[in-house]
C-alpha cells in the first residue's frame, strides 16, 4: 500500500509520501535511543506532566482542523472526529494527574523477607515501537505514546500507510507541547520495516493495534528477541439483550454500537443475541433504526455513516454479506453496494445465520450487524462466546443475576452491562483469545512498559540475605 492520503468519500489522492530511507530510520532510533538515556534520569514527573497538559491543550485549540484531517484521510464523521481528538487530550491530562501515582514504589512487608526495606520500583523500558491503525489515528496512538512519555519513555510511531498526515501531525503536537527533541517521532515506513525496527538492540519493546496477521508477526519477531509487546487486534464484541433489559435504551445504543466510526472499530458490537422472548421486537425495532441512518459525505453534519476507509476494506465487507446471503441469510436492511463515488456501504442487518457461514466467525469490519436468537442464558452465553476473539462485551439485563453470569462466564476483556463498550483513560483496555494480550490505559497501561523492579536492602551491619538463609 503506498503511503498516501486517499479520500474515501471520493477516491480520490490527495497527497503522496516518499518512505523514509534506511539511513532516516537508523538516525531516527539512534536519536530516540541517545534521548532516553537523559529523559528518564533528567526528567521529572512534574515535568513530564506539564509538557503532557500543554500538548492536551493544542489537541483541544485545534480539535476543528485536526477532526477535519482525520475526515480526510480515513472518512469519519467530523463530529466523530472531533470527539476523538477531545478525547487525545482527555487521555494526556489523565496521565498528566496519575502518572507518578500510579508508578509510585509498591512497598513490601520487609520483615517477611528479611529485610530493612523492601519495595518495588517501575523503571522505563527505553525506546518503544508502535505499530498502529487508521480506524482511530490519534486516538490508539495517544493510548500508547501518553503512559509510555509520562513513564520516561520514548517512541517510534509506524503508523498505517493511508493516516500519514495524521501520523505526522500526532508528533509535531508532541514536539510543540514540549517534550524534548527525539521523544515521540513519526517513521513514515512500509509494514516491511517493522522487522528491522523491532529487532534493532536499541528498541525495547513494542505495541500493535491492527489485525490478527500483523500481531503474530510482531509477536514472533519480538518473541524471537526476547522483547515485551503489547497486542490489542481484533473483536467481535456479543451485544446481548435480555427480556428484563430496557428494550428501547438497548435498541438505541445497539445502533450506535455497531455504526460507530461507520462500523470499523474493534469494540463495536459486531454480533446481537436476543433472548427469544423479545428477539421478534428487537430485530423489527433494530431494523427500522439502522435503515434510517443517513449514509453520505462525512463532512456533512446530517450524515450518520460515512464511508469505509479503503476500497479493499469495503470490498471484503461486502463479499461477506454476499456470501451469507447465498449460503441463506436473510438480508433485513441494506446488504447492497452504493452506486456512487468513495468506498461506501450501507448499514445492514442480517439475521439466520447458521454456524458453517463464515460470518458467524470471521470479524466484519465495516457497518454490519449479524442478529441471532438465543433461547436461555446459557444459549446466549453460548453464542458469544463461539468465536476466537474475546474483546469486549455487551449484556443488557436488569437482574442481577443474569448480570453476575455474564460477567462471570463471557470470555472477553471488558463486558459492558447496560451501556456501551467504549475505552476510558481510567479502565484498563484489551482482550483474551485471539484479541491479544497485554492492557493499555490506567495503571496496568502505564505499567506494560516498565521494569517491576524489586528492591531489597538489608542492614548493613549483619549484610544478612532473605534473613540469612540462602533461597531463591
Amino acid at each position: 500500500m503506498p503511503i498516501a492520503t486517499i479520500n474515501p468519500a471520493t477516491g480520490e489522492t490527495v497527497k503522496t509520501f516518499t518512505p523514509a530511507t534506511d539511513e532516516e530510520v537508523d538516525a531516527a532510533i539512534a536519536r530516540a535511543y541517545a534521548r532516553f538515556q537523559d529523559y528518564r534520569h533528567n526528567t521529572t514527573f512534574a515535568q513530564r506532566a506539564g509538557w503532557a497538559n500543554a500538548t492536551a491543550d493544542l489537541l483541544e485549540k485545534e480539535a476543528d482542523e485536526t477532526a477535519a484531517l482525520m475526515t480526510l484521510e480515513m472518512g469519519k464523521t467530523l463530529a466523530s472526529a472531533k470527539a476523538e481528538v477531545l478525547k487525545c487530550a482527555k487521555g494526556f491530562r489523565f496521565y498528566a494527574d496519575n502518572a507518578e501515582r500510579l508508578l509510585a514504589d509498591e512497598p513490601a512487608d520487609a520483615a517477611k523477607v528479611g529485610a530493612t526495606k523492601a519495595y518495588t520500583r517501575y523503571q522505563p523500558l527505553g525506546v518503544v515501537l508502535a505499530v498502529m491503525p487508521w480506524n482511530f489515528p490519534l486516538w490508539q496512538a495517544v493510548r500508547f505514546a501518553a503512559p509510555a512519555l509520562m513513564a520516561g519513555n520514548v517512541g517510534i510511531l509506524k503508523h498505517a500507510s493511508n493516516v500519514p498526515q495524521c501520523a505526522l501531525y500526532l508528533a509535531d503536537v508532541i514536539a510543540r507541547g514540549g517534550f524534548p527533541e527525539g521523544c515521540f517521532q513519526t517513521l513514515l515506513v512500509a509494514s516491511s520495516a517493522v522487522e528491522t525496527i523491532l529487532r534493532d538492540p536499541r528498541v525495547a519493546a513494542a505495541t500493535l493495534t491492527g489485525s490478527e496477521p500483523a500481531g503474530q508477526s510482531v509477536a514472533a519477531i519480538a518473541g524471537d528477541e526476547i522483547k515485551p509487546t503489547v497486542l490489542e487486534l481484533g473483536g467481535s464484541d456479543p451485544f446481548i439483550v435480555m427480556p428484563s433489559a430496557n428494550l428501547d435504551e438497548a435498541v438505541k445504543t445497539a445502533v450506535t454500537a455497531r455504526t460507530q466510526n461507520n462500523g470499523q472499530s474493534c469494540i463495536a458490537a459486531k454480533r446481537f443475541i436476543a433472548h427469544a422472548d423479545i428477539y421478534e421486537r428487537f430485530v423489527d425495532k433494530f431494523v427500522e433504526a439502522v435503515a434510517a441512518l443517513k449514509v453520505g459525505d462525512p463532512t456533512d453534519p446530517d450524515t450518520d455513516v460515512g464511508p469505509l476507509a479503503t476500497e479493499s476494506g469495503r470490498d471484503e465487507v461486502a463479499k461477506q454479506v454476499e456470501d451469507a446471503a447465498a449460503a441463506g441469510a436473510v438480508i433485513r436492511c441494506g446488504g447492497q453496494r452504493l452506486d456512487r463515488p468513495g468506498w461506501y456501504y450501507p448499514p445492514t442487518v442480517v439475521t439466520d445465520i447458521t454456524k458453517d457461514m463464515a460470518l458467524y466467525s470471521e470479524e466484519v469490519f465495516g457497518p454490519v450487524a449479524s442478529v441471532y436468537r438465543a433461547g436461555d442464558i446459557d444459549e446466549a452465553i453460548e453464542i458469544a462466546n463461539a468465536t476466537t476473539f474475546g474483546l469486549g462485551s455487551n449484556a443488557w439485563t436488569n437482574d442481577e443475576a443474569e448480570q453476575q453470569r455474564f460477567i462471570d462466564d463471557i470470555e472477553a476483556g471488558q463486558v459492558f452491562i447496560n451501556g456501551m463498550t467504549v475505552s476510558h483513560p481510567e479502565l484498563p483496555f484489551g482482550g483474551v483469545k485471539r484479541s491479544g494480550y497485554g492492557r493499555e490505559l490506567a495503571g496496568l497501561g502505564i505499567r506494560e512498559f516498565c521494569n517491576a523492579k524489586t528492591v531489597w536492602i538489608g542492614s548493613a551491619d549483619t549484610g544478612s540475605s532473605a534473613g540469612g538463609k540462602k533461597v531463591e
